[in-house]
């Protein structure tokens, strides 16, 4: 797995899944229980990962939509 963005913003991340999901690229999101035990403070962020294979085609899928990567 690879790391293609981070944000502290929990609607970039679904969004960003959502079109990932839509180009049939399988992500995961880490992070989220850290994120939540911060009680929504915007201290930790969430990583979207995908596997390495499909790295440069999520990639691509990101930066078409003009999506930060947050890094």
């Amino acid at each position: 797995m690879k790391e293609l963005l981070r944000s502290t913003d929990p609607t970039i991340i679904a969004f960003a899944s959502a079109l990932l999901e839509g180009e049939d690229i399988d992500c995961f999101q880490m992070d989220v229980n850290m994120s939540i035990l911060e009680g929504g403070i915007g201290i930790f962020p969430r990583r979207l990962m995908v596997h390495a294979d499909d790295y440069d085609d999520a990639l691509k899928v990101i930066t078409d939509n003009e999506i930060d990567l947050g890094r």
